[in-house]
């Protein structure tokens, strides 16, 4: 175990899966004190099996669409560690379609739980942090940065994580809070997302995206979970002390052409 985080206390929504679980076991790893929260319960006790002999992970339902739930989730957080260092908002979904064809109430689910959700977190850990400092990590995706036909309301949503990010920062920075706000946008990671999606396409749809990765992405293959917790790693950590409002893009350089 190293200690880049030691005696950090660190918040990660949607951790049950993916970037969210393996962001939780780097920061684990790395010392910090980690309250992990997802809205199924079930899931969230199952996934933290296999690190709990690591640490004790600190496991809390939450849904992050419910303003209230912010405020009890940062109150137990002061009551039982003291106080906030690090907030990770990971938590998100992806509902397929156009500009033409989604629903209203696609859209708003969307922006509820992918922008709504992160603007009320990063309110409520600035509060939280004020006293000492702190940093924020705001997931959004390489899909806040360009465009994709057929994930309208996804790409506005993380689009507007990866603007309201630099407000947050802005203001942070102008009232001395040392509070950093920052957003890493990743590009296409195996995530049990990814692997449910493909499971629900023909095999000629999922052979030919496959090779689109290998061909669009230039380090040739979709990414891991680990290298966006890496991201999250370094972002929470004191290394990056200089760093806020900006854009950390993990895409194997997809976004690069």
């Amino acid at each position: 175990m190293a200690d880049r985080l030691l005696n950090k206390v660190a918040i990660i929504t949607g951790g049950a899966s993916g970037l969210g679980l393996a962001t939780a076991a780097r920061f684990v790893e790395e010392g910090a004190s980690v309250v992990v929260t997802d809205k199924d319960e079930d899931r969230l006790d199952g996934a933290f099996g296999n690190i709990s002999n690591i640490k004790p992970m600190d496991r809390r339902y939450q849904d992050v669409t419910d303003e209230l739930g912010w405020s009890e989730l940062i109150e137990y957080v002061l009551s039982e560690y003291g106080c906030l260092d690090i907030l990770v908002n990971n938590a998100g979904i992806v509902i397929r379609g156009t500009a033409e064809d989604t629903t209203i109430s696609d859209w708003r689910k969307t922006q509820e739980v992918n922008l709504d959700a992160v603007f009320m977190g990063t309110r409520a850990a600035i509060g939280a942090m004020k006293p000492s400092g702190g940093s924020i990590v705001n997931i959004s995706s390489i899909e806040g940065m360009v465009g994709e036909a057929t994930t309208a309301a996804y790409n506005a949503s993380k689009g507007g994580v990866r603007i309201f990010t630099k407000s947050a920062a802005l203001h942070c920075a102008s009232q001395k809070y040392h509070i950093r706000v920052n957003s890493i946008h990743p590009g296409f990671i195996r995530t049990p997302m990814i692997d449910n999606a493909l499971a629900t396409m023909p095999s000629d749809e999922v052979e030919a995206l496959l090779l689109r990765m290998e061909n669009e992405i230039p380090l040739g293959s979709m990414g891991h979970p680990e290298d966006i917790a890496n991201g999250c790693l370094y972002l929470a950590s004191d290394e990056s002390k200089y760093v806020t409002g900006a854009e950390l893009v993990i895409d194997g350089g997809y976004t690069c052409r």
